[in-house]
């Protein structure tokens, strides 16, 4: 009976004490999610950011029919230079936003 006693509150020690572990792991890994969270934020705003300047980019011969596509602007790009970055940024806007929305099924 002594030696049950004995096993009982050892079980009961280690259970505690694997109850405080799986606490702190939870507590951390709220922490986690919660800085993943903030972070996730930021980067929907910054990726939203950089969707309105892409939309507002406008590249010329966009306004309207009169301005030639061979014409190179003063920054030195022609219009099918400046076509094929707005595509890059297209493309990699679109590979955030999938990541994102990947990260968050995960969740």
């Amino acid at each position: 009976m002594i030696q049950s006693g004995f096993m009982d509150a050892a079980n009961e020690h280690n259970d505690q004490q694997l109850l405080a572990g799986l606490e702190e792991n939870v507590a951390r890994l709220v922490e986690q999610l919660s800085e993943c969270r903030k972070e996730n934020e930021l980067l929907k705003s910054e990726v939203s950011s950089l969707q309105n300047i892409l939309r507002s980019f406008k590249l010329p011969g966009t306004e309207g029919p009169e301005v030639q596509v061979a014409v190179t602007s003063g920054d030195g790009f022609s219009y099918a230079e400046k076509l094929q970055i707005k595509q890059k940024l297209v493309m990699v806007l679109q590979k955030i936003e999938r990541e994102l929305r990947g990260e968050k099924a995960g969740f």
